[in-house]
């Protein structure tokens, strides 16, 4: 399956949804960062105060060096969110994107609704009650 993704700023709330499908060769990861680039000149929060929500359930197994790539895309502190949300199917997929993410401070969700319901909470109790309301994996 080709790679496939779409990025979508709320600038209102400070989030960034990114949905992406597919098997990721190198040039696809380059032209997915191109686009996270061009999105977070949409945001109008400070630098690092958004929110992310990242929809990777359509995605297939990636290569080591698609990991390894993706890994150092997550670590780019210039484009560090505050809060990382990643909605994941249960297969081989969860455990390379926790490796890939290993560095930051990312929850997963198993749907949509819970990764917002937490990115959006407004403080540290709401957060707390938001990730016991629809739990995460």
């Amino acid at each position: 399956m080709e790679a496939a993704f779409s990025i979508d700023v709320d600038a209102s709330n400070s989030l960034v949804r990114i949905t992406m499908s597919g098997f990721f060769a190198m040039e696809d990861i380059v032209r997915f960062v191109a686009a996270r680039d061009q999105a977070h000149r949409q945001l109008t929060c400070a630098a690092n105060a958004h929110v992310t929500l990242v929809d990777i359930r359509g995605m297939k197994i990636q290569s080591q060096d698609s990991v390894e790539s993706f890994k150092h895309v997550l670590n780019n502190p210039k484009f560090a969110s505050r809060r990382l949300a990643i909605v994941v199917a249960q297969s081989l997929a969860r455990m390379q994107i926790k490796r890939a993410a290993s560095d930051r401070d990312a929850y997963y969700f198993d749907s949509i609704e819970g990764a917002e319901a937490w990115l959006l909470a407004p403080d540290a109790a709401a957060v707390d009650a938001a990730l016991d309301s629809v739990g995460h994996a």
